[in-house]
């Protein structure tokens, strides 16, 4: 688990003082300290999207990293409880330039500093954010340490030990510190011909997917990341969604075989981010990690089946190894499968299509908080599946609403 130690001051009195970035290699960026003060440990990434700080900060798939933004000037337009994409801010860590001295948005209801203080999340303003993103470009995304206020006590070496002895990303499951409790469930939208119900496993979702969901006519039933084969066979859904989530796809090896059963029950499958990765284990494929990862708003896709680039909203530190040309034949016994999307700036897989069953599956965010919205197509292409194999299940006839 992530290591926070924080000191919570009035949000009136939150302190500049000396704060210190370490990284594993022994690398330092002295700063001011931004949010709460005190010591957190992480894994290191940085973000280039130009907007979406909250989004980005309440993101679950950030969990357990102390993510840098690249945009130079964060917090100009405060926080508000509408962006918020989940309950809490999940970041280990944040990592700024500037930080905004006021708040100039008719939507603000308060400002960035006030939620990481009272979120108790351990932030540097005030370094070269331009420096560490190109250090990380070259090193790779590396464990790291923010120290403020009484840790920075601590000797360098006191600082860099306890940035050396966490445990690396690779191999951690993350998804039940981040899923949902308990279940929950929101109907399809009104004035939508409803679709039917659509399971979704929680491994760290965000509030816009399960809205977009419902808008296009999902029953969403979003259960914790720990329901069994039988609780979901149980239920009958007409569908399943995997989630986004943090941690390595190495590591849910439950989350895998889940979906292995499900896949050969027929239901049909929609997976992002995570849930791409998992489908690609699933299937027999394997999994790697990136040596910086895919994260921001600015990420060019290909699609294959139409030729188009789509500018994609990203977060994520690992992917399915496929080659992306040509079909495949799933290790597993699923029948073919091709890469349907890949990125432009790698040749990473960013997307997979099942031929013999209805299941696919994207690297990126369609729901697109924040971020472009090229990819929103994706709910409408799962929709059509679902409804075209219910129509065929009911001797043509669409489910009425």
């Amino acid at each position: 688990m992530t290591t926070t130690q924080v000191t919570h001051p009035p949000v009136d009195a939150v302190p500049a003082g000396h704060a210190v970035l370490v990284l594993e290699d022994g690398t330092r960026y002295s700063g001011r300290a931004y949010g709460a003060t005190g010591r957190t440990l992480g894994e290191v990434v940085f973000s280039t999207g130009m907007t979406g700080y909250q989004e980005t900060l309440t993101d679950p798939s950030y969990a357990g990293q102390i993510v840098l933004m690249t945009a130079p000037h964060i917090g100009n337009t405060g926080a508000n409880d509408t962006d918020m994409e989940s309950r809490k801010i999940w970041v280990a860590g944040f990592v700024v330039r500037d930080p905004a001295r006021r708040v100039s948005n008719f939507r603000a209801e308060r400002s960035l500093d006030e939620d990481l203080v009272n979120d108790g999340v351990v932030g540097i303003s005030g370094i070269d954010t331009r420096a560490v993103t190109r250090h990380i470009r070259s090193a790779g995304a590396m464990r790291a340490g923010v120290f403020s206020g009484a840790d920075l006590d601590l000797s360098e070496d006191e600082q860099l030990t306890l940035v050396r002895e966490q445990a690396g990303m690779a191999g951690r499951n993350l998804s039940a510190e981040v899923t949902t409790p308990e279940r929950y469930d929101l109907p399809a939208a009104e004035g939508v011909e409803r679709v039917g119900s659509i399971a979704v496993l929680d491994l760290g979702i965000k509030r816009a997917t399960v809205q977009y969901l419902s808008e296009h006519g999902f029953d969403v039933i979003v259960l914790p990341a720990s329901t069994s084969l039988e609780q979901i066979r149980e239920i009958a859904p007409d569908a399943l969604f995997y989630s986004n989530g943090p941690g390595d796809p190495a590591a849910s090896d439950e989350a895998v075989v889940l979906l292995r059963e499900l896949l050969r029950d027929g239901i049909p499958y929609f997976g992002i981010c995570f849930g791409n990765q998992l489908l690609g284990r699933a299937l027999g494929f394997g999994t790697y990690k990136l040596p910086f990862g895919h994260r921001g708003i600015n990420q060019p896709v290909l699609d294959k089946r139409t030729g188009r680039v789509e500018i994609t909203a990203q977060n994520h530190g690992f992917a399915v190894d496929a080659p992306i040309e040509g079909e495949l034949d799933a290790p597993e016994g699923f029948g073919r499968v091709q890469v349907s999307h890949y990125s432009l700036n790698d040749q990473v897989v960013e997307g997979l299509e099942c031929l013999d069953i209805p299941a696919f599956s994207v690297q990126y965010h369609p729901e697109a908080a924040a971020g472009p919205h090229d990819a929103f197509y994706l709910f409408n292409r799962f929709r059509e599946l679902v409804s075209t194999r219910s129509a065929r299940s009911t001797g043509g006839k669409t489910q009425e609403a």
